[in-house]
């Protein structure tokens, strides 16, 4: 008898392209995913079982186009594959819908309230967040819950996640030099985490307070007679 594999005959993720060759039109498209990836990495420095696309198509059927979400995360996946990384996500392939995907709206509507929205929906992904800069009048950040296969808008800021275990929300702050409203990652009590600057600006300060200790207990030790370079 024929053993048939189905996935034999599916294109793997090198064979596919990673996006859809689409420029952005506002960098922040790019910005807000990048820092929440960076962060998390530093929020789960041990966990390999996670996966944060930024601007990657999402490929789902071998005869339609991938989607591309500004950025999305995957739970239960192998953080890295090799050297080269992840060209693309499939779905044939991860064996894993994302949990949460995002997008930054910019001037131009890219279809975030309406066909992207359906589509997630569609594929299963449990929370879409739309992060809109330019609204005035009605809320920037919405985080949608799917729940019978409909999304279900969540308030707050920020928004508890408790399948991902963290929490999403913004707030003003300084990434790359940008003083701004970002999107962070939250723990449950609501307390925000550090981005990489902030982490390595407390890293040096903690070093500089504990280098100012071994001084003064240096300048305490020789007036007290002892020198301090004796003891070492």
């Amino acid at each position: 008898m024929l053993n048939y594999d189905p996935l034999a005959c599916l294109p793997s993720s090198e064979e596919l392209p990673d996006s859809d060759d689409s420029p952005v039109d506002n960098e922040l498209q790019d910005l807000i995913p990048g820092l929440l990836k960076a962060i998390l990495a530093m929020a789960w420095p041990e966990r390999m079982d996670w996966y944060f696309g930024v601007d990657m198509g999402i490929y789902y059927d071998p005869d339609l186009p991938a989607i591309v979400p500004d950025g999305f995360l995957s739970l239960g996946v192998e953080r890295f594959y090799d050297e080269n990384l992840r060209p693309s996500y499939v779905l044939w392939e991860e064996k894993r819908v994302p949990v949460l995907a995002l997008e930054v709206v910019s001037q131009k509507y890219r279809g975030e309230y309406s066909t992207k929205k359906s589509e997630y929906a569609k594929l299963g992904i449990l929370y879409y967040v739309v992060y809109n800069p330019n609204r005035r009048r009605k809320p920037r950040l919405e985080v949608y819950k799917l729940v019978n296969n409909a999304y279900e808008l969540h308030d707050g800021n920020p928004v508890w996640l408790p399948e991902i275990g963290l929490a999403i929300g913004m707030e003003r702050g300084t990434y790359l030099g940008i003083p701004r409203e970002w999107l962070y990652w939250y723990d449950q009590q609501g307390q925000r985490f550090f981005t990489p600057q902030e982490q390595a600006k407390l890293a040096q300060q903690e070093a500089q307070e504990a280098l100012r200790r071994v001084q003064l207990l240096a300048e305490r030790l020789r007036s007290l007679g002892i020198d301090p370079d004796s003891l070492t």
